[in-house]
């Protein structure tokens, strides 16, 4: 094992130690335990401790600095993901098959899908919501979803 695999390894220990998926650790402490520069722990977390990867983490450096790690769920990933694309621009299209995934991963029902889509619907074809608000009450919907899951 190298030093970037055991600072890993004892980074995820401490995680599947806490109920939450939530741990605040000190750099000092990690690379006291471990043996090594405090660089190397900034490697560790900026490459396999990524967004992407399903964790976020803040860092704070310096004295009283610690690093704050949370594990996030693949669900809320993609939530925060349909979010993000979710634009004034945003077709009706795009929104159905943004729905299609969610049903197909099982992260909504039948039931739900179509609730939203009729929904949805309406807004497209409203001629009194604007752009904005149209975005505004979709968005609202998916943050109601990813919630409620």
């Amino acid at each position: 094992m190298n030093v970037a695999d055991l600072i890993e390894e004892y980074i995820l220990r401490q995680l599947s130690e806490q109920q939450d998926g939530k741990v605040e650790l000190k750099r000092t402490d990690i690379a006291d335990k471990i043996s090594c520069a405090p660089s190397q722990i900034s490697y560790v977390l900026s490459t396999r401790f990524t967004h992407d990867k399903g964790f976020a983490v803040e860092s704070r450096r310096g004295l009283g600095g610690y690093i704050r790690i949370e594990v996030i769920s693949v669900k809320n990933m993609v939530y925060q993901d349909i979010l993000e694309k979710v634009n004034e621009k945003t077709t009706f299209a795009e929104i159905q098959s943004y729905a299609r995934y969610l049903l197909q991963h099982q992260m909504i029902t039948n039931r739900e899908a179509a609730l939203m889509m009729q929904t949805i619907s309406a807004f497209y074809r409203s001629n009194s919501i604007n752009d904005a608000e149209r975005v505004r009450l979709i968005k609202s919907m998916f943050l109601t979803l990813e919630n409620f899951s």
